[in-house]
C-alpha cells in the first residue's frame, strides 16, 4: 500500500515568523526515505477551532497525520486534546510517564518544585504507542482510529529530531512496502529554464522515476527520484535516466550528490594534490569563506586576501599602480594581476583574482553595477572572464564567487 501524510505544524510563533518550522522539513526529509508521500504541509496556530478544522482536513486527504508542537505544560499546548477529541479517543493519565516526568526535574532541576501542570504532558491517548523523549519532557505518541495513522511529535527541534530516529523511523518503516531514493545533480552555467528546455521531452514522459529541476542562486538541481521496494530496484531504475542527463548535459554538470561548488572543488584540489590562493575584491572574502566552510579545505587552500581598496591591490598582490591608473581596478588586466600576485605570494599552484561593482550604484568609473571580472591563473596558463551579473548586490557577490569556483572546477577536470 502507498501511504500518503500530511504534517500539521502547531505554533502561533510560526504563523507569525518568528520561529522557521525546521520541524517540517526533518519529518518530510525522513518520510521521503520510507517511500511515504507527503502532499500537504500545514501550519496552524494555538486555536483549538482553527486546530479542529485542520485535522478534519487532514483526515479528508492523507493516510498519515503527523503533528509537531503543542505538546507542552501550559493551557496553548492544545494538539493531544484536539487530535483525541476528533478520534472519539480519551485522554488518560500514565504513571509511568509521569514519574519520568518528575525524575527528570529531580535530575535537571534539583533546587526547584516541579509546577504541577507538567504533569499534563504524561496524559496520553487511550491505547496510544508512547514515543520516549530523550532529551525532554514531553512525550511523543501514535494510535491508529477511522484507518488513519496519527503521530505526535514535540516543537522544539531537537527533541523532534531525536524522536523521528529513535522512535517515528522504526514505527512507519514497518507501514510502507516501498522505499523513495534519490540523487541530486548540480549544474552551474545555465538557467532553469534552459535546462527544462533540453530535457522536456524526457521529463514529460516520466512518471517513476521522476526528475525535477529546482533553482538556486545561480546554478541549478535536478533530483531524480524513484520509487521501489529496495535501495538497489531504486538505482536500477534511475541509471539509465542518470546516463541521458550527463550525455544532454555534458561539463555543465559540476557534480552528483556533491552538495555545493566548493565541495566539488575542494575534492578535486585534494584528488590532485594542487593548492589555490585567492585575491577578492568586490566579494570581500565570500569565495575564501565558502572554500574554508568545507572541511580537510586546509590541506589546499593556502589561503586568500581581501584587497577591497586601490591600495590593498597595490600593496598586498603587487598590482602595477600605474596599471590601474591606465585601465581602473575593475578590469581584465587588474583581475589577471591580482590572481598571479596572491599565487605567487602565496606559493599556490592556483591564483583567483576578482574585481568588480557589487553596487547598487556604480564607482564612478561609468561602469554599470554587475561588471565583474574573475581571472584564474597557473604558472603556465592564465585566463579571465567577465560573467554577466545582475539583480542586487548580494547575488553579484554569490555569482562572482560561483563563477571563480566553476573556474577551478573546468580547469581540474
Amino acid at each position: 500500500m502507498t501511504y500518503t501524510a500530511e504534517i500539521i505544524a502547531v505554533g502561533t510563533e510560526l504563523l507569525l515568523g518568528g520561529t522557521v518550522n525546521s520541524d517540517a522539513q526533518d519529518v518530510s526529509k525522513l518520510l521521503s526515505t520510507l517511500g511515504i508521500n507527503v502532499f500537504f504541509h500545514t501550519v496552524v496556530g494555538d486555536n483549538p477551532v482553527r486546530m479542529k478544522q485542520a485535522v478534519e482536513i487532514a483526515k479528508s486527504r492523507a493516510d498519515i497525520i503527523i503533528t509537531t508542537g503543542g505538546l507542552g505544560p501550559t493551557f496553548d499546548d492544545i494538539t493531544k486534546q484536539t487530535l483525541a477529541e476528533a478520534f472519539g479517543k480519551k485522554l488518560v493519565m500514565n504513571e509511568v510517564e509521569a514519574e519520568r516526568i518528575r525524575t527528570f526535574f529531580r535530575k535537571r532541576l534539583p533546587n526547584a518544585v516541579m509546577p504541577d501542570n507538567n504533569l499534563r504532558q504524561a496524559e496520553l491517548p487511550e491505547g496510544c504507542v508512547i514515543f520516549d523523549n530523550a532529551v525532554g519532557t514531553a512525550p511523543g505518541c501514535a494510535f491508529e482510529a477511522e484507518g488513519k495513522h496519527v503521530l505526535m511529535l514535540p516543537g522544539p527541534p531537537r527533541e523532534c529530531r531525536e524522536m523521528l530516529r529513535m522512535c517515528v523511523e522504526p514505527y512507519l518503516r514497518r507501514l510502507s512496502e516501498d522505499e523513495i531514493h534519490s540523487h541530486n545533480i548540480h549544474i552551474f552555467g545555465i538557467g532553469e529554464s534552459a535546462v527544462e528546455d533540453k530535457l522536456r521531452s524526457l521529463m514529460e514522459n516520466m512518471y517513476n522515476p521522476t526528475l525535477a529541476p529546482y533553482a538556486s542562486d545561480g546554478e541549478v538541481m535536478l533530483r531524480l527520484t524513484a520509487k521501489a521496494p529496495s535501495r538497489e530496484a531504486a538505482e536500477e531504475m534511475m541509471a539509465p535516466v542518470m546516463t541521458q542527463v550527463c550525455e544532454v548535459l555534458g561539463d555543465l554538470i559540476y557534480g552528483i550528490d556533491t552538495g555545493s561548488l566548493e565541495n566539488t572543488v575542494v575534492g578535486l584540489l585534494g584528488e590532485q594534490g594542487m593548492t589555490l590562493a585567492v585575491a577578492e575584491s568586490c566579494t570581500g572574502g565570500l569565495l575564501s569563506k565558502r572554500i574554508t566552510d568545507i572541511p580537510g579545505a586546509s590541506k589546499v587552500f593556502a589561503g586568500g586576501a581581501v584587497a577591497y581598496g586601490v591600495q590593498s591591490k597595490i600593496e598586498l598582490l603587487g598590482v602595477d599602480r600605474d596599471l590601474i591608473a591606465e585601465c581602473g581596478a575593475v578590469c581584465r588586466e587588474v583581475a589577471l594581476a591580482m590572481a598571479d600576485g596572491v599565487r605567487i605570494k602565496l606559493g599556490a599552484d592556483i591564483g583567483i583574482g576578482i574585481t568588480g561593482i557589487a553596487g547598487p550604484q556604480s564607482d564612478g568609473s561609468g561602469l554599470e553595477p554587475g561588471t565583474v571580472f574573475v581571472a584564474l591563473t597557473t604558472k603556465d596558463t592564465s585566463q579571465c572572464i567577465e560573467p554577466r551579473l545582475f539583480h542586487d548586490r548580494e547575488r553579484i557577490r554569490i555569482g562572482a564567487a560561483n563563477n571563480a569556483l566553476d573556474m577551478i572546477r573546468r580547469l581540474l577536470s
